[in-house]
């Protein structure tokens, strides 16, 4: 009963069989059953299912808040009475966005599985934003905080993004001084959802949203990077791809002065991106906390 119990938790956390089935790592039929088990030992209906609508009825509601404190409570009593369960073991599956997964945390990992050297783990170097329900990811190394309230986050960088152009390019282009000069100059480019790539820009209360052109553009950082070394324009990128070069004098930062983003509003704080804590591994609980205490903002 208590793996009914927790099918149902996670049916009416996720709002669906086919999510819940994801995380659970069982089929829909499996959920549909155990669901159906359990109204049967309550007898009482939890859930009002439709072909396109799921919701709890009142019956379901109530007895949603007693199952989530028993799971709980439940995962207590086992922790308490059985630590080794706790231990650091299995498989992860993680996601990070190429440039930041080879720079940082690639190299962490390596530390990480030093330290536990029975967990496995398998990671995706992939700029495409994965799905956590769908593709049973762990864990998401993503720019921003997730806009899907059902997930977790925890930060692991505080980021700003720069600037900068190779100083072969400035000899030969004069250095923009003012967002709006940016309009004249090759800006090599993330990719963008849309045509029309803009730039933001605040200083002091002052906003500039510049459209740019150029003749570089990707999803990810790593192409714009060596563009820009090469002198062949000015890119927008996190301080953290950045520091090395710009630290070497291989890439020079412009207009200082001006915080920028390729998102009105947006940061680019990098975030480590999960399931509920309910659903959390050991092992991905210990990778978490590893990455926490490396202190990113004190590499980048």
């Amino acid at each position: 009963m208590l793996d009914d119990i927790k099918t149902f938790a996670a049916v009416a956390e996720f709002g669906s069989f086919s999510a819940a089935a994801r995380v659970l790592g069982l089929s829909p039929s499996a959920v549909s059953r155990q669901i159906d088990s359990l109204e049967s030992r309550l007898a009482a209906k939890l859930l009002q299912r439709s072909t396109r609508h799921l919701a709890l009825t009142e019956a379901g509601l109530s007895f949603l808040a007693g199952a989530r404190q028993l799971l709980a409570d439940c995962d207590s009593l086992v922790a308490s009475v059985q630590p080794a369960l706790q231990e650091a073991r299995g498989d992860l599956r993680i996601s990070v966005f190429e440039s930041f997964g080879r720079l940082y945390l690639c190299p962490l990992i390596a530390d990480f599985l030093c330290q536990h050297p029975k967990v496995n783990v398998e990671v995706l170097l992939d700029n495409q934003l994965a799905d956590l329900y769908r593709d049973k990811i762990d864990l998401a190394v993503r720019i921003g905080r997730p806009a899907d309230s059902r997930l977790k986050a925890r930060k692991l960088l505080t980021n700003r993004m720069r600037v900068c152009a190779s100083p072969d390019y400035l000899a030969r282009r004069e250095p923009p001084a003012h967002p709006q000069a940016l309009r004249g100059h090759n800006c090599l480019a993330l990719s963008q959802a849309r045509q029309l790539t803009w730039w933001h820009f605040a200083r002091k209360g002052e906003q500039e949203k510049v459209r740019v052109k150029g003749n570089l553009h990707s999803v990810g950082g790593t192409p714009l990077l060596a563009g820009a070394l090469k002198g062949l324009g000015v890119t927008l990128l996190a301080s953290w791809a950045l520091a090395r070069y710009v630290e070497s004098g291989e890439l020079l930062p412009l207009l200082g002065d001006w915080e920028a983003s390729t998102y009105e509003g947006g940061s680019g704080d990098v975030y480590a991106v999960f399931l509920p804590d309910r659903h959390m591994k050991p092992a991905l609980r210990a990778l978490i906390d590893f990455l926490a205490a490396a202190d990113l903002d004190r590499h980048a």
